[in-house]
């Protein structure tokens, strides 16, 4: 999550450009047996909830991958509403 928020930062010049969160889809590499996916994404979603408050809540999908690019553990992608 801190990557996402600070590629954000990057493109808008300033975090509290956001105006909202709108979705997280989390990836998770794991195995087949493992199925706490959506403990792992919880970390992310809590962390945009305190820093946006009611404005970070978001619909969310956490879902696990066999694997993933250079075997990360975690891939996250967000779609954010920000003001123009």
């Amino acid at each position: 999550m801190l990557n996402c928020l600070a590629t954000i930062r990057r493109e808008l010049g300033d975090l509290d450009r956001v105006r909202r969160v709108v979705k997280l889809l989390g990836m998770v590499n794991c195995t087949a047996d493992f199925t706490e996916q959506p403990k792992v994404i919880n970390g992310a979603s809590d962390l945009l909830v305190t820093l946006y408050g009611e404005a970070g809540r978001h619909a969310r999908s956490a879902v696990g991958m066999q694997q993933l690019p250079m075997n990360i553990p975690v891939e996250i992608e967000m779609i954010v509403e920000v003001e123009s």
